[in-house]
């Protein structure tokens, strides 16, 4: 969908309306305001708000996850690890709920080095890479640089790739299960609030016209911030709908409401 024109009785609501039609997040809005709308005398003579709207288009080239994941794989054949064959987990068992293990320098250096070869080749060299170990055991590894919405892409899925990868070099590097959360720009807490204000936004209007709301494909860590964002508003439910990695949340009015 590219420009649209969305009318509604506030400024507000015009920009929640396009956000929903268009299936994007605030972040990827950019929009003109043709009417600000007025309540008028008494409600005589009200104006509703007009906007037109369109996705924002990024001023840097974007890595599709194919591309990024076949340029990655070809360093990682670079990082002289032993393979460890991965044992295949039970379908209902998460990751996220693993104890943790103690994080090694050599795991530390390893995944920091892994980087670097990735950003060399990426011609990203001037790019610094911090690495800790943050409050709940996991290697939080920040990443410095010019133009960064590179490493980012579209809608997180470039730095999800590199995470991924990250990941792999880390657990083969030692016994028991690391976690790397990788970052830039603060894109995580970023999205993060996005995501949650237009989880409210969309309850607001599900409760408003009684209709179900479906939003933009997501990855399973999104879909959760939507979900934990909605789970304490009694007159609305979400649920997930399709196959990966086109599975998106439907929000919906609860059915005791």
């Amino acid at each position: 969908m590219g420009e649209i024109t969305v009318s509604a009785k506030t400024l507000d609501d015009a920009i929640t309306e396009a956000l929903i039609q268009l299936g994007i997040t605030s972040d990827m809005l950019e929009y003109d305001v043709i009417e600000k709308g007025s309540s008028g005398f008494l409600g005589i003579g009200s104006k509703q708000a007009v906007i037109r709207a369109w996705r924002k288009k990024t001023e840097v080239k974007e890595e599709t996850l194919e591309d990024l994941k076949e340029e990655i794989q070809e360093t990682i054949s670079e990082v002289k690890l032993d393979e460890k064959p991965a044992k295949k987990q039970k379908k209902n068992e998460s990751r996220e709920s693993k104890e943790l293990a103690d994080v090694e320098e050599a795991t530390i250096a390893a995944c920091e080095k892994f980087l670097y070869d990735v950003l060399a080749a990426m011609g990203m060299g001037d790019v610094k890479v911090n690495s800790c170990v943050d409050e709940d055991g996991a290697l939080s590894i920040e990443m410095n640089g010019k133009n960064m919405g590179i490493l980012i892409g579209k809608r997180g899925q470039t730095l999800d790739s590199l995470q991924y990868l990250t990941n792999r070099v880390a657990n083969k590097m030692q016994d028991g299960y690391v976690r790397v959360k990788l970052d830039t720009e603060d894109y995580r807490r970023r999205r993060k609030e996005t995501l949650e204000n237009l989880a409210k936004n969309v309850a607001y209007k599900v409760k408003r016209t009684k209709k179900a709301v479906s939003l933009e494909p997501m990855n399973p860590y999104e879909r959760r911030i939507i979900h934990s964002a909605l789970q304490s508003d009694k007159y609305v439910s979400t649920h997930s709908e399709g196959e990966e990695p086109y599975r998106r949340v439907v929000v919906t009015l609860s059915r005791n409401k």
